[in-house]
């Protein structure tokens, strides 16, 4: 089975840029360690909302 690296390669950027910016803003540990948590989950999220948006 041939794989192609590319999507990985965008999450992966994807999950840096996520941690970076929430733990820029995280105030506390806490905040800090939901932020790890949120850049984990981000496209599942970002997928809910778009097919929300699109009411599918």
């Amino acid at each position: 089975m041939k794989g192609n690296g590319t999507s990985g390669a965008i999450y992966g950027l994807g999950f840096i840029g996520a941690l970076i910016y929430f733990l820029q803003h995280a105030t506390t540990f806490g905040m800090g360690f939901l932020g790890i948590l949120k850049a984990i989950v981000w496209p599942a999220i970002l997928v809910y909302q778009a097919l929300l948006l699109l009411k599918m």
